[in-house]
């Protein structure tokens, strides 16, 4: 049988989080027996009915704990475990306390609804000024994109609920996105603190107006290097507004910050329940370097939900890659992927297109995944407090979980140090692939599937805009709208073996790669008008000039006798204009002739041509004396 891990009460030396603790009131709260509804913390009705839609009547400890105090506008330090509930613990009095709309309690929801309405309205015209300048009221700070991603999840329908719009803030993507939310009058900004330093920096919005400040995993951004940002970005929040700082942990480096910009803080400690160590069950294996890449392939194998931690982005990338040619579909999570792409392989875990995901530390905070039943320490982390939050992955809200960490000959010394360190008491056990400890944890293994590819699941585009159409509408919308988009005469009937679900997806992946062709063939067409437009004089004379002087291959000129009839026609200065915008091409009038010049190179050749004139003034670049250049011909007609 495995090892399983017991954690027992002992006395504990004091820490720097009782240290912390000790200026400011401290509530230690254990966990009650009776569970308390959200409705009796003073949560407001409209926001209790999002709640009850989603099945959440009854709030955690941390939520019960510390409600009461947010709610009231109370500066707040809120600790508890990974996956205790901290994220609805701030959201709730965020939607809360900025909700500008009257709410009494005997209030029908249909004058609610009214007042909502009327706020919204006077938002409107304060956007419709020139000098508007966009000045969220609420701010929420977090280390990773991801959780930034998930805080907003959770935060939309609360904040919608109140008459408000959210918008995420990070790094890694383009800023139109992003100031269009602030332009269009977003009143919650979830941001990691560089790309919020940046678009401070360009104006784009002003910190003034926040009334109230969160930071979560507020350890992490001081270990990541965000503890000046924070400082620098607090600075500039009026000095009366709400802070609520929420962690698992709170250690030396956000000290400072407490003391500098919290004014009277309550601490809330929320003590993890008796039986809360055993629904989190630990084994440390202790295996051959040689062995190492079966007993991984091993545990990746079965059928529940799985997640793979690496020391290194290029680790995480290769194992996911072996295990997905192997038959193991697995997804990477790291920091050298860009943002849609973290967004499409987190998105495959969550809906369930694969079962594995291979992630650095990343993934180890902000990742909530419902039903993680395995969490495999490939290799140990560097310190206690990253495996502290990797196997947080699991055994969240209350569920079961196990954590295995694999130990070879020359970690041993370093992984015995940090388990220790993170106060993990567990026996390494010697252990080969095909050992009964590692076949009970496999458990039923799932099929292999050859040939997978994220294209196949997670169509190109952003995962998280398809998720808010399937919210709005269902998949059958999503499946109506790519048949939508497609011509009449293409075969829409099911491939063999292939069910509804599947069609869809690839309706909708066939559906965005016309777009993508489209979009690359109408700006071809404008690059072409505009190449033309440069080329061509403005009057005849200088046109004349430039018809006898050799062109290469940018000009070649065909001339058509017409009537008097079609002359006036063609030198009509109305026509010529709608004309010119229909045809793909510029239509040069002249006495007694009618040219159309269409340029048919690629545009590969039309970009080198003008880095060639940028560089050396010319198209032909340096002179070469055996130049081999290629002139595309033009095509002339009418």
């Amino acid at each position: 049988m495995p090892t399983t891990f017991a954690k027992k009460k002992t006395t504990k030396k004091k820490t720097f989080d009782d240290e912390l603790a000790e200026p400011y009131a401290v509530t230690d709260t254990a966990v009650e027996t009776r569970p308390i509804p959200f409705a009796e913390l003073g949560v407001p009705a409209p926001l209790l009915r999002v709640l009850a839609a989603d099945d959440k009547t009854i709030a955690f400890p941390i939520q019960a704990d510390t409600l009461p105090d947010s709610l009231n506008g109370r500066d707040i330090l809120g600790r508890g475990r990974t996956g205790s509930g901290k994220t609805l613990a701030f959201c709730i009095p965020l939607a809360a306390r900025l909700c500008e709309a009257a709410w009494e309690p005997n209030m029908s929801m249909a004058e609610y609804r009214r007042n909502i309405k009327h706020i919204r309205r006077l938002h409107l015209e304060e956007r419709a000024d020139n000098d508007f300048m966009p000045h969220p009221r609420g701010l929420v700070l977090a280390p990773t994109r991801e959780l930034a991603n998930q805080i907003n999840d959770v935060l939309e329908p609360l904040a919608q609920m109140a008459g408000m719009t959210t918008t995420t803030v990070y790094g890694g993507v383009r800023y139109n996105r992003q100031i269009r939310d602030l332009k269009a009058g977003a009143d919650i900004v979830v941001a990691c603190p560089g790309r919020l330093e940046d678009l401070l920096r360009q104006q784009a919005l002003v910190l003034s107006d926040v009334r109230v400040v969160v930071l979560d995993e507020a350890d992490e951004m001081a270990d990541m290097g965000f503890l000046e940002p924070v400082r620098r970005i607090l600075a500039q929040i009026r000095p009366d507004a709400q802070h609520m700082l929420f962690s698992a942990t709170l250690d030396h480096g956000i000290d400072q910050v407490v003391r500098d910009f919290l004014h009277n803080p309550k601490v809330h400690s929320v003590a993890e329940p008796e039986n809360a160590a055993d629904t989190m069950e630990q084994h440390v294996f202790d295996i051959d370097k040689n062995d190492k890449n079966a007993i991984v392939h091993a545990l990746a194998s079965g059928k529940g939900r799985r997640i793979l931690f690496t020391r290194t982005k290029y680790q995480a990338k290769n194992l996911a890659k072996k295990l997905t040619q192997s038959g193991i579909p697995a997804s990477e999570l790291h920091g050298n992927l860009s943002q849609n792409q973290r967004d499409r392989n987190l998105a495959a875990f969550e809906q369930g297109d694969v079962n594995v995901m291979v992630a650095t530390d990343v993934a180890a905070r902000g990742i909530d995944v419902s039903d993680v039943e395995l969490v495999v320490q490939v290799d140990p982390p560097a310190d206690p407090k990253s495996f502290v939050h990797r196997s947080g992955r699991t055994a969240r809200a209350g569920k079961s979980g196990v954590v295995v960490t694999l130990v070879t000959p020359d970690q041993r010394r370093e992984a015995r140090r940090m388990l220790k360190a993170a106060g993990i008491d567990v026996k390494p056990v010697k252990v080969r692939h095909d050992s009964t400890e590692v076949l009970e944890l496999v458990g039923e293994r799932a099929d292999l599937v050859e040939g997978w590819s994220l294209d196949l699941t997670q169509p190109a585009g952003n995962p998280r805009e398809r998720a808010k159409r399937g919210m709005r509408g269902g998949r059958r919308a999503d499946r109506d709208k790519a048949l939508k988009h497609l011509p009449a005469d293409m075969e829409v009937d099911l491939a063999p073996g292939e069910s509804p679900e599947k069609r869809a997806i690839r309706l909708e992946h066939e559906r965005n790669a016309m777009k993508k062709e489209r979009r690359r063939r109408r700006a071809a067409e404008r690059a072409e008008r505009a190449a033309v437009q440069a080329a061509t004089p403005r009057n005849d004379s200088s046109h004349d000039e430039a018809a006898t002087a050799p062109l290469a291959h940018r000009t070649v000129t065909n001339h058509v006798e017409h009537d008097s009839k079609t002359d006036n026609r063609s030198l009509s200065p109305r026509r010529s204009s709608s004309r010119q915008g229909q045809s793909g091409s510029k239509r040069i009038h002249r006495r007694d002739e009618n040219r159309i010049i269409v340029d048919e190179r690629g545009e590969a050749v039309k970009r080198h041509e003008r880095r060639m004139i940028a560089k050396y003034g010319n198209a032909d670049g340096p002179h070469r004396r055996h130049s081999k250049v290629q002139r595309a011909p033009f095509r002339i007609g009418r």
